[in-house]
């Protein structure tokens, strides 16, 4: 991916940049691996607003991403590079030996006609194959990495993401995250050699408020700007500061740096915490 500019015909524009779209070989998706997208605004099923700003944008098809590579030692054949609205990073789509087309998360550097293979033996460790931590020599990035054998891919799967392995040692493969944390997952989850395509994603500036609303991003109020009905925040005569000792959310609850993770039982199993923002 290259990022373009374009001419500041206008004050949106003079701000904007794109996304060329040059690494893409096929512009439309395997019409058995897509499904509607529905849309809920942000509500659950009780129809409460669970995720504000969430509401409008583009319609979209949801491509069917085959996130556990459980055809093993079955070789594929890359046939296209293509787009997902739905994410940041590239899809490939693979042909396999027997006939069947899969989308998989397209790691860089992979390109139309290589050929590529999931496994829980030892493979030829290139962009694209998927085979088990355990077989990962210290060092190597990886992306789309399971956190349970057999459940699917759940970290690094964001444009540009990587892990990289630090080793292995007894039950468990140590991997830096891409926040800094250094954690353990067992050495039987699968994972895919190399960074997540489109590393550039992070460049592209919307320009524009407009940019925002077509992807499904609905404006945020500052809690300042409320009445005290609406926000903690809220209030005043003119222009206020907060008021408070420390911020707050909407609901009372402190806001901004504060630890949100609970207790868990993963917790053993992290040996670094990420840095701290300065």
């Amino acid at each position: 991916m290259g990022i373009k500019k374009v001419k500041a015909n206008t004050p949106g524009r003079r701000e904007a940049t794109f996304d060329d779209f040059k690494d893409l070989t096929k512009f439309s998706p395997e019409k058995r691996l897509v499904v509607i997208k529905k849309r809920r605004g942000g509500r659950n099923s009780q129809g409460k607003i669970t995720v504000r700003h969430r509401g409008g944008g583009a319609k979209r098809f949801v491509r069917l991403v085959d996130f556990k590579r459980d055809k093993y030692d079955i070789p594929a054949t890359v046939a296209a590079i293509e787009y997902d609205p739905n994410r940041g990073s590239r899809l490939a789509l693979l042909h396999y030996a027997d006939g069947e087309k899969r989308y998989i998360l397209a790691p860089v550097d992979l390109k139309v006609g290589d050929k590529v293979m999931s496994s829980k033996s030892l493979i030829e460790m290139k962009a694209g194959n998927a085979l088990t931590l355990q077989f990962i020599p210290a060092g190597m990035a990886v992306s789309a990495v399971e956190l349970e054998p057999g459940q699917g891919a759940k970290i690094a799967r964001g444009a540009g993401n990587v892990v990289y392995v630090m080793g292995v040692e007894g039950k468990f493969a140590q991997l830096k995250m891409p926040s800094g944390e250094i954690r353990q997952v067992k050495k039987e989850c699968l994972c895919t050699i190399g960074q997540a395509s489109n590393p550039d994603k992070r460049h592209v500036s919307l320009g524009k408020a407009g940019r925002s609303r077509h992807l499904g991003i609905r404006p945020t109020v500052r809690g300042t700007a409320m009445n005290p009905v609406d926000h903690p925040h809220g209030g005043g005569e003119g222009k206020q500061s907060i008021g408070l000792r420390h911020p707050k959310t909407p609901w009372g609850k402190p806001a901004l740096g504060v630890k949100t993770r609970r207790k868990h039982p993963s917790d053993r199993l992290i040996i670094k915490r990420r840095a701290k923002r300065k």
